[in-house]
C-alpha cells in the first residue's frame, strides 16, 4: 500500500533553532526590545511567524507584529541555512521510506517560499513530493487544511498518511485530520506535552519511524 510520511519541518526535520532565534533576536535588538536566550524558542516557534512575534516582544506592542514580522522574515531569508542542518538520521530514514515506495511531504507553519527554500537547500530539489508551508488562502497548523492540502496533493486519503512532528500543534493537526500521528523527542518540545495532544507513537530517534 502507498503511504505517505507528511513532516513538520523545524524540530522535526530541521535543528533551524539557532538560525530562527538568531534572526528575531537581531530584529528585536534593532526594535530596541529584550533579546531572549536561544534555547528559550523551543518554546515559541512552530505556530507561524505572527505567533513567534506576539511572543517574542514585550507586552503593549501587538500594532508592530506586522512591522516586526517582515524584518524577521527578511532578516531570516538572508541567515537561512547558517547553522541550521537535518537532525541525525534524518536524510537515512528518508532514503530509507523512499526506497520501500513510501510518498514524503512536509508540512509546517513556516512561510511557503523559505519551507521550499530550506527544503531544496539542506535536502535537494525533489527530496520531496510535496511542501506545504504557510500561505494566504490556507489556515495554519493546527488546522488540519495543511495536512489535507498536502494529502491531497499526493492523490491519498488522510487514513495513508502518517504525521511526524515535535510539538502538540503536530499531533493535534494530526488528529484534526484523521491521520495517524508521531511525535518526535530529538526536537524543540518534550515527552509530557506530545503524550499529553494524543500522539499514537512517541518515536525516540528516526530509525524508529520506519519499524511503526
Amino acid at each position: 500500500m502507498t503511504r505517505a510520511f507528511l513532516f513538520d519541518m523545524d524540530g522535526t526535520l530541521v535543528d533551524s533553532l539557532a538560525d530562527i532565534g538568531g534572526a528575531m533576536n537581531f530584529v528585536l535588538r534593532e526594535s530596541g526590545f529584550p533579546e531572549h536566550p536561544i534555547d528559550r524558542y523551543r518554546m515559541l516557534v512552530g505556530e507561524g511567524v505572527g505567533q513567534l512575534v506576539g511572543k517574542a516582544i514585550p507586552p503593549g506592542n501587538d500594532a508592530r507584529i506586522d512591522e516586526i514580522g517582515k524584518r524577521y522574515r527578511a532578516r531570516y531569508r538572508e541567515n537561512l541555512i547558517a547553522l541550521s542542518r537535518p537532525y541525525d538520521g534524518i536524510v537515512a530514514l528518508l532514503d530509507a521510506l523512499r526506497a520501500r515506495g513510501d510518498r514524503l511531504g512536509v508540512v509546517t507553519n513556516k512561510p511557503q517560499a523559505l519551507a521550499e527554500l530550506v527544503a531544496d537547500r539542506l535536502f535537494g530539489a525533489g527530496a520531496f513530493d510535496v511542501v506545504v508551508g504557510e500561505r494566504d488562502g490556507v489556515p495554519r497548523k493546527p488546522d488540519p487544511a495543511p495536512a489535507r492540502l498536502a494529502a491531497s496533493a499526493l492523490g491519498l486519503s488522510a487514513s495513508a498518511c502518517v504525521f511526524v512532528g515535535d510539538t502538540f500543534v503536530d499531533i493535534h493537526t494530526a488528529r484534526a485530520a484523521e491521520m495517524k500521528s508521531v511525535g518526535v523527542l530529538w526536537g524543540f518540545r518534550d515527552r509530557a506535552e506530545l503524550e499529553e495532544a494524543g500522539a499514537d507513537h512517541i518515536a525516540l530517534h528516526p530509525n524508529e519511524i520506519l519499524a511503526l
